[in-house]
């Protein structure tokens, strides 16, 4: 795989660096390669040698990462956290130019971040990469109001043309070729503006087919939490079964000859297990192996975040804050910003992925933007039958405060959860400037700023509560 250059990064990042130390449904032909054809409609599965990758973009290699950067200590964090008054001069010292550069990214959209380069004066034109698809300059994102006093930052609106290709593609896929619902969902499914969704979340991709790839996934995903937990016929009782059954279509059963075929025809027995079997016959052709075990590992923690909110749901209790935050870590955005290096065509390898500061990153980016959909669905599962948890109900229900109090309790935490994930990723940064760690970074953070963009432009939707 090509070293890569940084995907654009947004605004959080340059930020949290400058804080630094200072915080202690017929058959389509949508394929990811071109002329590739459809998925089987038998039961032959998408594993194997035959589930081959592509990398269809080929980035220049980087720029040598300058020598001289500053690590404060000899580990993430150093003594710059440990240390007070050095703590105090690194936030009013002028910004290292190094650091700078390796943090911030470009402004436009699937430009300048497929390179590893500076970006020229702002007087100068920048460069043009031979690689970039050809987009239009970024326009304010519209839609929605964000929550007040919720800490985020803004996202160019997405790049029109790849937002309607990808509808186009996604719904043909969830239509024709995975059956994923019945024409009385259309309304629904048209209202989750999945296209508008990952190409804000994905500037970097570095074509339609890649975004494709987080796109299926993300639709496959919310079939099951539709038809299997909520919305459609969904039910905490017997959950546990029909979970595992699906997580089969991601995590292949390996068993005997006599029972194999059986298995294998049981993935195409409903929509959730159709889904994620398509979507992840598409991923595993772009993920190299560890990718694709990463992304595994990522839906059973989902899957077991299922499991827990189920649990409480038949048993009629209330967690307390604690757990439910702990609960809240599992059932979580998690799996969709940890797949930014295949969407973006490049493998962050899996002991830069497992290192102890990059999995606090990864969790605390999931925490916040799952804390996030809490607070923009809140009204919508006030009005859904019985009671549905969500982060300010429980505060209200255990700490004794009113819906008012308890929801903007819910948004300090929230943004408490932010900074913490931006001082992070800035501190694996200083400390790690692998090109590729670096690239990821941004690419998570990019993630989330498009994920709440989504959530306050969707007024299908979601909608506010009158507290302000």
């Amino acid at each position: 795989m090509p070293v890569p250059g940084p995907s654009p990064a947004q605004s959080s990042l340059p930020a949290a660096a400058a804080r630094f130390g200072t915080h202690g449904h017929g058959r389509g032909t949508d394929a990811v390669t071109g002329g590739k054809p459809a998925l089987p409609t038998g039961p032959a599965l998408p594993f194997g040698p035959a589930a081959r990758p592509f990398h269809p973009v080929s980035a220049p290699a980087p720029a040598p990462v300058p020598e001289a950067l500053p690590v404060p200590g000899e580990g993430p964090g150093g003594d710059a956290v440990a240390e007070p008054a050095r703590a105090t001069a690194a936030a009013t010292a002028t910004p290292n130019p190094a650091l700078e550069r390796i943090m911030r990214g470009p402004s436009g959209v699937g430009t300048e971040g497929l390179f590893f380069t500076p970006r020229q004066a702002p007087s100068a034109a920048p460069p043009e990469p031979a690689t970039a698809p050809d987009v239009p300059a970024p326009r304010p994102a519209a839609g929605g109001r964000p929550i007040p006093g919720l800490y985020h930052h803004p996202v160019p609106e997405p790049d029109p043309a790849r937002v309607e290709e990808v509808s186009r593609r996604i719904k043909r896929w969830a239509v024709d070729e995975v059956e994923a619902y019945p024409p009385e969902w259309e309304d629904q499914f048209d209202g989750f503006s999945v296209g508008r969704y990952m190409v804000a979340c994905h500037p970097d991709a570095p074509t339609v087919d890649h975004l494709m790839i987080a796109t299926r996934l993300m639709v496959a995903e919310n079939v099951v939490d539709d038809c299997y937990c909520e919305d459609h016929g969904g039910s905490p009782v017997g959950l546990g079964g029909r979970l595992l059954l699906a997580h089969t279509a991601l995590d292949p059963v390996h068993t005997t000859a006599e029972y194999q075929s059986e298995w294998a025809q049981s993935l195409l027995s409903d929509a959730p297990r159709r889904s994620y079997r398509s979507a992840m016959e598409y991923f595993t052709r772009a993920a190299t192996p560890s990718q694709a075990d990463r992304y595994r590992h990522d839906m059973a923690r989902l899957h077991m975040g299922y499991l827990a909110e189920a649990a409480w749901a038949e048993t009629k209790y209330v967690p307390e804050v604690s757990e439910y935050l702990a609960m809240r870590q599992f059932n979580n955005f998690r799996p969709c910003p940890t797949i930014t290096d295949t969407v973006g065509g490049y493998e962050l390898p899996a002991d830069l992925h497992a290192m102890p500061a990059m999995q606090r990153v990864i969790a605390l980016a999931g925490n916040a933007t799952t804390i996030s959909n809490d607070l923009y669905s809140y009204t919508k599962e006030l009005d859904s039958p019985g009671l549905h948890l969500n982060l300010p109900v429980v505060i209200a229900a255990r700490e004794g405060l009113s819906d008012k109090e308890a929801y903007l309790k819910a948004v300090e935490i929230h943004n408490d959860l932010m900074h913490a994930f931006e001082a992070a990723a800035a501190e694996l940064a200083v400390s790690c400037p692998d090109p590729r760690v670096v690239r990821f970074l941004r690419g998570v953070a990019v993630w989330v700023d498009g994920n709440h963009y989504w959530h306050q432009s969707n007024t299908y939707r979601y909608s506010l509560p009158d507290f302000w």
